[in-house]
C-alpha cells in the first residue's frame, strides 16, 4: 500500500497515455497538456516503478520490459475504474425494473396516459406501482427509500437529503353544472360564498391552497361534500348546485359536451407548482434518472 500513498489517477493516466503513444509531444496532445508537464510525470513514474519505462533506440522511443507488462493490466484497471465513476448508460429496451411512485389521481390523469404509451413502446418490461398518500407520508416513503418517486404539492424547504424539480405550473379554476350559473357563465365573490362546495382532500381539517385564499379574505365556504380523490368529483356536481374548485388540468378528460361550466375563481388564489421529489440516493441510478427524464419529456408535450 506504500506505493499508492505516491501516486494518483493523474500519474496513472499519463502512464497509460506514454506507453500507447510511446512518445512523449503525442501524449500530451492526447493528454491535453503540456509536453514539459508530462515529461515532469514521466520523470516521476521512473523514480515511482524504479525503471526507466521508456527508452531511447533507433532515434525512436522503446517500451522497457516493466512497461510492456505493465500495459495491459493498466489498460484494464483504468477501464474499471472508468466504469466505477461513470454512471453507467440505461437499456430502457431490455431493462427489468419495478419503479414505486407516489401520487394522488390527479397526478395520475396528468402522468400516467402518456408515461404509459411510452413505457409500453420503449421500455416494455419495466413495471410501474402508484401508490396514494397524504404530501407527509409521500415524503416519508421517498426518504425510506420505498418509495422511488413521489409527485404532488409540497411546501418548500424539503428535508437536506431530497432533491425536487417542479414539472409544471397549475391554476385553479372553478366548474359548476350551467344550468345553475347565469348567462354570463360566472359566479361573484357573494354567489359563489352562497353555494356549497365539494373538497377534495386526503385528509380532513389540513388548510389547503383554496383555504389560505379565503383566509386572507376573511371569509369562509361551505363544504357540503369531501371526497378523498378527484375521480368522481367533476362528476357529482352535475345536475346539483355544487362548486368544485380544482386545478385546471383536473378537468381535461371531461366528456364533450360537458354539463359543466368553468369559470376563473371570484377569489385570487396562488397557483402552485406541480413537483416530483426524489432522494439523494437515487442520483446514481441510471434508471432513475432515464424515468424522471421521461416523465419531464412527457409532461412538456402535453399543451397548456
Amino acid at each position: 500500500m506504500n506505493i499508492l500513498r505516491r501516486i494518483d489517477l493523474n500519474l496513472l493516466v499519463t502512464l497509460h497515455a506514454l506507453l500507447v503513444e510511446k512518445h512523449v509531444s503525442r501524449a500530451a496532445l492526447r493528454l491535453h497538456k503540456s509536453q514539459p508537464a508530462v515529461s515532469h510525470a514521466l520523470a516521476n513514474l521512473r523514480d515511482i516503478f524504479a525503471d526507466p519505462l521508456l527508452v531511447r533506440r533507433a532515434g525512436k522511443l522503446e517500451l522497457t520490459s516493466r512497461a510492456s507488462e505493465l500495459l495491459q493490466p493498466l489498460t484494464e484497471a483504468l477501464d474499471q475504474l472508468g466504469a466505477l465513476i461513470e454512471q453507467p448508460a440505461f437499456d430502457a429496451m431490455n431493462a427489468r425494473r419495478i419503479f414505486r411512485l407516489a401520487m394522488s389521481d390527479y397526478g395520475a390523469a396528468v402522468i400516467l396516459p402518456g408515461l404509459t404509451q411510452k413505457l409500453r413502446r420503449f421500455a416494455p418490461q419495466i413495471d410501474i406501482e402508484i401508490i396514494q398518500a397524504s404530501r407527509e407520508a409521500m415524503l416519508a416513503g421517498v426518504g425510506d427509500g420505498e418509495l422511488d418517486m413521489a409527485f404532488g404539492v409540497f411546501a418548500l424547504p424539503l428535508a437536506q437529503e431530497l432533491r425536487h424539480r417542479a414539472l409544471f405550473r397549475e391554476h385553479f379554476v372553478c366548474a359548476a353544472d350551467k344550468h345553475s350559473l347565469a348567462d354570463n357563465g360566472e359566479l361573484d365573490k357573494a354567489q359563489w360564498l352562497a353555494r356549497p362546495h365539494v373538497l377534495v382532500a386526503m385528509q380532513t381539517g389540513n388548510i389547503n391552497e383554496i383555504e389560505q385564499a379565503l383566509q386572507r379574505a376573511g371569509v369562509e365556504r361551505r363544504i357540503a361534500l369531501t371526497l378523498p380523490h378527484w375521480g368522481v368529483a367533476s362528476q357529482v356536481i352535475a345536475n346539483t348546485d355544487l362548486i368544485l374548485t380544482a386545478a385546471r388540468r383536473c378537468f381535461d378528460t371531461l366528456p364533450s359536451p360537458t354539463p359543466l361550466q368553468l369559470f376563473r375563481p371570484p377569489f385570487e388564489i396562488e397557483p402552485f407548482d406541480f413537483t416530483v421529489v426524489w432522494h439523494a440516493r437515487r442520483e446514481g441510478d441510471a434508471g432513475h434518472n432515464w424515468l424522471r427524464q421521461l416523465i419531464t419529456y412527457c409532461l412538456q408535450e402535453q399543451p397548456e
